[in-house]
């Protein structure tokens, strides 16, 4: 892979995996745009890990609260002393997302016997776009306010879960498919969105540490392709994380499904004509 290539699809990779257009979709879309047939995986998985940066970075205090938490209930546990009244709410979170994350590891599991159809094939990218577009584009009937949303539990967790565990399909966007059915779940945009991204964690560590397993036998070198790519991606991941952050704040999620609906668009007629 030449530089400009890696660094090309870096940004795509930082930008696409948290705004909702499917980092996934972009990513095969670029490949077969330079002619790169075959999974780059060793590559992947670098700019994978850089985005997942971006997520630690922006919610380091989050992450470390649930590990403190944890750690107290487990302390707890080895003394032998009494759990408190009330749980801590960081210690929800962590139940939580660890809930969501089954159904997204089974249904990855399960989706990963049809890779190779699904990351050569450029018009169920298409496909799935106009999909995506839709989730979200409905989504705007379904924007809370702190004040008029429900609480997260152990059922929206899993059922939020469910929906991540269909990203595995390129096209399809996690953070759009997730945010969008927490609200449909009836959670105000906030929580819906904090609780995507920070599902987002076991998702994107326990998919490539996967992928890290089945390519260890092969072996690679880390070479300056890889650098600048892993770069961008954490660079634009982090911009992108933000962006995203403050449109659905301020309820604009919904916005990006007409780029969606464009690109998918595109793509499908592609492929017809």
């Amino acid at each position: 892979m030449e530089i400009y290539q890696a660094i090309t699809l870096g940004i795509i990779q930082g930008l696409t995996e948290f705004l909702p257009v499917s980092s996934s979709g972009h990513l095969v879309l670029g490949q077969l745009f330079f002619g790169i047939t075959e999974p780059v995986l060793a590559f992947d998985i670098s700019v994978h890990m850089g985005t997942l940066g971006a997520v630690l970075v922006v919610y380091w205090r989050d992450i470390m609260a649930m590990v403190t938490a944890l750690s107290a209930w487990a302390g707890r546990i080895i003394r032998g002393k009494p759990a408190p009244a009330a749980p801590d709410k960081n210690l929800k979170l962590a139940v939580f997302i660890l809930a969501g994350s089954v159904p997204t590891a089974i249904m990855g599991m399960f989706l990963k016997n049809f890779e190779h159809f699904m990351f050569t094939s450029s018009l169920l990218v298409g496909a799935m776009m106009l999909v995506t577009g839709t989730i979200l584009w409905t989504s705007r009937k379904f924007y809370q306010t702190s004040k008029s949303g429900t609480d997260l539990d152990l059922k929206r967790s899993v059922i939020i879960g469910a929906s991540q565990g269909l990203a595995v399909i390129p096209g399809i966007s996690r953070s759009g498919t997730s945010i969008a059915c927490g609200m449909f779940c009836g959670l105000d945009r906030h929580t819906a969105a904090r609780f995507s991204f920070l599902l987002s964690i076991p998702a994107i560590l326990g998919a490539q540490l996967i992928s890290m397993m089945g390519y260890a036998e092969k072996g690679t070198g880390i070479d300056a392709a890889m650098i600048y790519g892993t770069l961008l991606a954490f660079v634009t991941g982090l911009v992108a994380l933000k962006i995203l952050i403050r449109m659905v704040h301020a309820g604009k999620f919904h916005l990006f499904a007409p780029y969606c609906w464009l690109v998918g668009t595109l793509v499908v007629l592609s492929n017809i004509y």
